[in-house]
């Protein structure tokens, strides 16, 4: 051996894990990368303290832990730091937090005064816990990548919108437009309809003290059209359920689509959707539904492809960016 010393070659490894936030999404991944999840016992003390220790060792490892931070919140968001916690205390080489819903990502910035930044608290939590990377899907801003010292994989679910569509012949249909439902949502809508190669409209809208908005106007034409309103996020769902009511009543559309990534509907959500003009909302699995409401009108599409194909390339020292044709930021 050169100089006397043992020469040891190590073989790199990935390791996959889940937290309890949203296991049947984690295994699709698992799934789509053709290894099995990782043993870890994840339990909470009677007093609603979080506990989770690895069953196998770690050690020199490229950890990988998905955790959507779905209902409840902070509980997900303080179990995922945990975990975090306890794989750098037991010498993992690099850890990843697969995060496809990213929590607090709408408290991004002061409006008033006295409000925190919440987007940023929450990064900074998962740094000083000890993540070496963030991996996410459709952030509601770009800028909260800044947030961040170290890589962000921000992922997007457009071509999952676009092969959706295109399936259902909205590509280079003359009866049918997409529609950004207000001028936040202006990008998308335009990095769509080049897609779909399809006009894009959208429309204007005024927001009252009691959180409800009011369609005011729409820019360009929706007369005759099939319409597809997109969106990042879908919460209470009240202001694709009032522009929907409003391009078919007013505008004369001939039916309406929502799309969009995250389907957080909470609320009375799932009952404006079921009770509304739309045809159908289509959103990503980043987030669960729940069982026990109305679902009829809801399509999931499932992101385990991206995210498994992001995880890969990053373990292999791949490009990321190959995943979604470098279209990140589109929200």
């Amino acid at each position: 051996m050169e100089s006397g010393h043992l020469a040891q070659v190590t073989e790199k490894r990935m390791m996959l894990f889940s937290g309890s936030g949203y296991q049947d999404q984690a295994e699709r991944i698992a799934n789509k990368l053709d290894v099995e999840l990782g043993d870890i016992e994840l339990t909470k003390f009677k007093n609603g303290e979080m506990y989770a220790r690895f069953g196998e060792s770690v050690r020199g490892a490229d950890l990988f832990l998905v955790q959507s931070l779905c209902e409840p919140v902070n509980q997900n968001l303080m179990e995922l730091l945990i975990m975090i916690d306890a794989a750098k205390r037991a010498s993992a080489k690099r850890i990843v937090a697969v995060i496809p819903w990213y929590a607090y990502s709408r408290q991004d910035r002061k409006t008033k005064p006295r409000e925190p930044i919440t987007a940023r608290l929450v990064a900074n939590l998962i740094q000083t816990a000890g993540a070496d990377r963030v991996m996410t899907m459709d952030l509601h801003v770009g800028q909260i990548e800044g947030f961040f010292h170290f890589p962000v994989d921000h992922l997007t679910a457009m071509h999952t919108f676009v092969d959706y569509f295109t399936e259902r012949d909205f590509r280079d249909a003359d009866d049918a437009v997409v529609v950004a439902p207000d001028t936040g949502e202006a990008k998308v809508a335009q990095k769509l309809s080049e897609h779909l190669n399809l006009p894009w409209a959208i429309m204007g809208k005024t927001r009252h003290e009691a959180g409800q908005s009011e369609v005011t106007h729409v820019i360009g034409e929706v007369e005759g059209k099939r319409v597809i309103m997109i969106d990042d996020i879908i919460d209470t769902a009240g202001t694709l359920c009032n522009a929907a009511g409003r391009l078919i009543e007013s505008e004369g559309a001939t039916e309406v689509s929502a799309a969009g990534t995250h389907g957080v509907f909470s609320g009375p959500a799932y009952e404006r959707i079921q009770d509304s003009a739309l045809k159908e909302v289509i959103v990503t699995d980043t987030l669960p539904l729940k069982e026990d409401q109305p679902q009829s009108k809801i399509q999931t599409l499932t992101i385990a492809p991206i995210l498994a194909s992001a995880i890969h390339n990053v373990f292999t020292d791949a490009s990321v960016s190959e995943v979604f044709m470098g279209e990140n930021q589109l929200f």
